[in-house]
């Protein structure tokens, strides 16, 4: 499964070139992985709220073209990879002219409230089967 997210770049986001900054594309990636998982009726705060957290532990960023102050932005996120310790994301942006300027993925691990590593399943295993289903 795949969810899609309009994002149109701030001014903010810019660089002094007019640029979209490349520090700016994981924080899209964040944006399009709360609304996965809004999307799945599966809130990061509801996840929270059962004892468990994803804390990013890799980031993988890929720039084909450069994105510009004004333009409409797609970002498709979807899960490529889950076990009972880590999940995978991965994410593909497209501009107002379908072609696609960055792709990438973030590796995140299970973590407690006090960020110790943890297995889903042990805790929560409705989410470990819930998000199971969605893998691409």
């Amino acid at each position: 499964m795949k969810t899609k997210l309009t994002i149109i770049p701030r001014y903010a986001e810019t660089d002094q070139m007019g640029i979209i900054h490349h520090s700016v594309y994981p924080i899209w990636y964040e944006c399009g992985r709360t609304a996965f998982c809004k999307d799945l009726g599966m809130p990061y705060h509801e996840m929270e709220k059962k004892g468990v957290a994803l804390a990013v532990i890799n980031v993988n960023v890929n720039y084909k073209y450069p994105a510009f102050y004004g333009d409409e932005l797609t970002i498709y996120t979807w899960i490529s990879s889950c076990t009972k310790i880590r999940v995978e994301f991965g994410y593909e942006i497209y501009n107002q002219n379908n072609e696609l300027i960055n792709y990438g993925s973030t590796m995140h691990a299970w973590v407690n409230d006090k960020l110790r590593p943890v297995n889903i399943v042990k805790i929560a295993p409705e989410i470990y089967e819930f998000l199971l289903k969605t893998k691409e």
